[in-house]
């Protein structure tokens, strides 16, 4: 990475833009959630300007999470949000943040890549069976599978009034990312959280995204 802005705690500073600011604000009840969970989270900002860049981005270095906000003469950072309305967008950017901490759950807990205890993969899909690029896309694609059920779960916990509202954007945006074996193509597991009533109860929303992140590996028949 190049110059950052290391802000802590995430909350706006005279260094900051109107958009950056308004991004943080609305991601810091998970920051606050995350950081009290005992990850071990910093939110870096980049002053320079990133075109193409994906505006909310995951690291981890040095045993630490790195949450990447690249806002700065970015279009992406307006396209993700295209087509929803001023006064939704900060419930889309506090999901995409619960995202972003779902990633930050299984690099500090070491089971990134890592398959549940006792699932069994089907013979063809298992490693050694796959070409390498498509394992990589498997394995990146169950990730970001686990990543939309962490965000679901936590507007489902937090903000259930927006929680269709917050799926369905979801589903349009895994749409436009490419075909049913691509890398970010979590439709296997969107559809199991069609009402939400799959997170009803007290368990952490990582632990209630853990439960259909499984059922979901099961149908998931990309490459």
């Amino acid at each position: 990475m190049s110059l950052l802005i290391v802000v802590r705690p995430a909350v706006a500073t005279a260094n900051l833009t109107a958009l950056e600011t308004r991004w943080l604000q609305a991601g810091q009840p998970v920051i606050a959630f995350a950081r009290a969970q005992g990850l071990p989270l910093d939110i870096i900002v980049q002053p320079q300007e990133a075109p193409g860049a994906v505006p909310l981005a995951l690291g981890f270095e040095a045993g630490r999470c790195k949450l990447v906000l690249s806002l700065r003469g970015n279009a992406q950072a307006e396209a993700v949000l295209r087509g929803v309305p001023p006064a939704r967008q900060g419930a889309m950017v506090e999901a995409m943040t619960a995202h972003e901490i779902g990633h930050c759950r299984r690099y500090a807990q070491g089971d990134w890549h890592a398959l549940p205890r006792g699932f069994v993969e089907p013979p063809s899909m298992q490693r050694g069976k796959l070409k390498r690029l498509a394992q990589e896309l498997r394995d990146t694609r169950r990730e970001e599978g686990y990543a939309d059920l962490v965000a679901l779960a936590w507007m489902h916990g937090r903000h259930p009034e927006h929680y269709q509202e917050v799926l369905a954007w979801m589903r349009g945006v895994r749409a436009g990312g490419g075909g049913v074996g691509g890398s970010h193509a979590t439709q296997a597991w969107l559809a199991l959280a069609e009402n939400g009533a799959e997170f009803d109860g007290a368990a952490s929303p990582f632990e209630q995204a853990q439960v259909l992140w499984q059922m979901g590996l099961s149908g998931d028949k990309g490459p």
